[in-house]
C-alpha cells in the first residue's frame, strides 16, 4: 500500500500562502530564498523520490507556468536545471473539474478525489505527494494522509490559505524528524498514528 504525505512550505502561523495567495514571505522556492540552497536541494530531492505527485489546480497552475521550461532559460543554475528537469520527470496527477489539459507526465481527474486517491493508496508502489490546500484537506478529513511534512519559514502573515483544514476528528501524530535550514527554516515531520 502507498504512503501519502503532505508536505509543503508553512509560515509559522500555519499558512501555505499570505492573503491574495502571496508567497513573497518564503523568498521564492529557488536557491536565492532565505533558507538558500540546502533547501532547494532537499526539495529537490524529494521530488527525484516520490514516485507520483497528487496536484489540486492553483498549485498545478503555479508549478507549470514555471518548471516545465525553467532548465532552458538564460541564467537557470544547475539546481534550478536538475528540479526542472526532475519535476518533469515525475509521474503526476492533477485533479480539476476546470483545467482542460496537462502535459509533462501528468494525467487529469475531474471526477472525485478522494475516491481516486483512495484508489491509488491501494497499488503496490512507490510513495505519493499530495501538494495544495483544498486537495489536501479532503484527504486530511478522509484519513488518507499518513504523514506531513512542514517546512516552516520563520514569519507571521496574519491570514491566507491555512496548512491544515477544519476536521471531523483529532488526527494524532508522532514527530519523526526535525531539521533546521538556514534562516531558521525548520523541518518537522509527522507520521499519522492509525
Amino acid at each position: 500500500m502507498r504512503r501519502l504525505t503532505f508536505a509543503m512550505n508553512v509560515t509559522l502561523d500555519g499558512y501555505i500562502a499570505a492573503p491574495g495567495d502571496d508567497l513573497g514571505w518564503s523568498g521564492g522556492d529557488g536557491p536565492d530564498s532565505s533558507a538558500g540552497d540546502e533547501l532547494f536541494q532537499w526539495w529537490s530531492d524529494r521530488v527525484a523520490a516520490t514516485d507520483l505527485a497528487l496536484y489540486g489546480r492553483k498549485v498545478w497552475e503555479g508549478m507549470s507556468a514555471h518548471w516545465p521550461t525553467a532548465d532552458q532559460r538564460a541564467g537557470a543554475t544547475p539546481a534550478e536545471i536538475q528540479f526542472a528537469r526532475r519535476w518533469r520527470d515525475m509521474p503526476k496527477v492533477v485533479f480539476s473539474s476546470t483545467v482542460d489539459t496537462v502535459d509533462w507526465n501528468t494525467r487529469l481527474v475531474a471526477g472525485d478525489a478522494v475516491a481516486e486517491i483512495t484508489r491509488l493508496k491501494t497499488e503496490d508502489a512507490g510513495a505519493m505527494d499530495v501538494v495544495g490546500a483544498t486537495l489536501a484537506g479532503a484527504a486530511m478529513r478522509a484519513g488518507l494522509i499518513d504523514e506531513y511534512l512542514l517546512v516552516t519559514y520563520p514569519v507571521l502573515v496574519g491570514g491566507g490559505t491555512p496548512f491544515f483544514t477544519a476536521l471531523d476528528n483529532w488526527v494524532k501524530l508522532t514527530l519523526v524528524e526535525t531539521r533546521t535550514f538556514r534562516g531558521g527554516v525548520l523541518l518537522t515531520r509527522y507520521e499519522t498514528r492509525r
